[in-house]
């Protein structure tokens, strides 16, 4: 146990690395972007301790960093990631938007009444079985079908 935490006094920067790939794992479970920004906290650490920086200093670069990220790069890739229906386009537009069941929709076919239009549709859960004047929201568009799902759940 000694030589591991010699090893680390020695490269710190691995420790911050490793400390950086934790982080983000952690973020492909939260899709937040928080933890995304703290492992960019510490991979600035892990840079300032190999370029020799002592613990302390690049322990305050990976916190500098962190808040940086979090108060500047977070809010903007945030806004970035949630584009507003109304600036989408094509079939883009439509994942979202509500739809009233025509005929019978169910794991195989149906169809729906969205925005002006017939389009066919299928279950997006194929177990599901929805009837017709039933709303419904689409999850997806799959070539010229709409995958939907019962409004309001």
């Amino acid at each position: 146990m000694d030589g591991i935490v010699d090893w680390l006094g020695e490269n710190a920067w691995a420790g911050w690395l490793g400390l950086a790939v934790v982080l983000g794992i952690i973020e492909t479970t939260t899709l937040d972007l928080v933890f995304l920004m703290l492992a960019g906290g510490a991979l600035a650490g892990a840079v300032a301790a190999a370029l020799g920086a002592p613990l302390l200093l690049s322990a305050v670069v990976a916190i500098v960093a962190s808040a940086a990220l979090l108060g500047v790069v977070r809010p903007i890739a945030r806004r970035h990631l949630r584009t507003p229906l109304e600036t989408r386009t094509g079939v883009a537009a439509l994942v979202g938007r509500q739809a009233v069941v025509l005929s019978r929709v169910d794991g195989e076919a149906g169809q729906v009444k969205l925005a002006g239009e017939i389009w066919s549709a299928r279950a997006f859960d194929e177990h599901e079985v929805i009837e017709p004047g039933e709303k419904v929201q689409v999850a997806e568009i799959e070539g010229a079908t709409a995958l939907v799902f019962r409004a309001g759940l």
